[in-house]
């Protein structure tokens, strides 16, 4: 399970909110609500006052890299920073594991070793996932998975999220499509405008602000 206890970003008010293993949780809110600054704190990438809980154990009772490889942010801009996908793998990556992720996103092996620069946003976006389900992180938070993808890529990647909740992953998403809201949600945490506060939408939140 991941808790969430008076987490303070930006405007908003304190968040408390728990999520258990195999549920999403979408963050909604208009633009320069706190979506992304609150997924970036649950990962432990931004400060922000408060505690987040992993089965019982603080963010900050283990080192931050530890953490990152459990409560895992895959961001709606993913950064690259080697040639080739290929690279941005640990040598000793499990082969056929990677292959089938790749295949459940459409892509083939052969874009691993295509120069970066040469392959669609749609690509990049789906290898980004692939990237960071490979290690299997407890905890998924999503910043728009799908938004730059068709609508093809967009139902394969659907079905890998739902695949990841029947494998008992926590699931946080941020997505603007209120369609696959609807199909993956579990809980809907409603952000408003900065400064207005936080107020839960059906299904409720375990956690309310406070």
């Amino acid at each position: 399970m991941l808790r969430v206890e008076k987490l303070k970003v930006g405007g908003l008010p304190p968040l408390s909110f728990e999520v258990a293993k195999g549920e999403c949780m979408s963050i909604e809110g208009p633009s320069g609500s706190g979506k992304t600054r609150l997924l970036r704190a649950i990962a432990d990438l931004d400060d922000a006052p408060g505690y987040v809980f992993l089965e019982g154990v603080e963010r900050r009772e283990m080192p931050a890299p530890q953490w990152r490889r459990q409560v895992r942010y895959l961001a709606a801009e993913p950064g690259w920073w080697a040639a080739t996908p290929r690279e941005h793998f640990p040598a000793s990556v499990d082969r056929g594991k990677l292959g089938r992720l790749l295949d459940s996103v459409g892509l083939e092996d052969s874009l691993l070793d295509q120069p970066i620069g040469q392959l669609s946003t749609g690509e990049r976006l789906r290898l980004a996932l692939v990237r960071g389900l490979i290690d299997e992180p407890r905890v998924l938070l999503l910043d728009e998975p799908t938004g730059a993808l068709d609508q093809q890529s967009r139902a394969l990647v659907d079905e890998l999220i739902r695949f990841q909740l029947l494998a008992d992953r926590v699931v946080l998403l941020v997505s603007h499509d209120s369609v696959e809201i609807e199909r993956l949600a579990d809980q809907r945490l409603q952000l408003g405008d900065t400064g207005r506060g936080v107020s839960s939408a059906q299904p409720a939140v375990n956690g309310s602000a406070k």
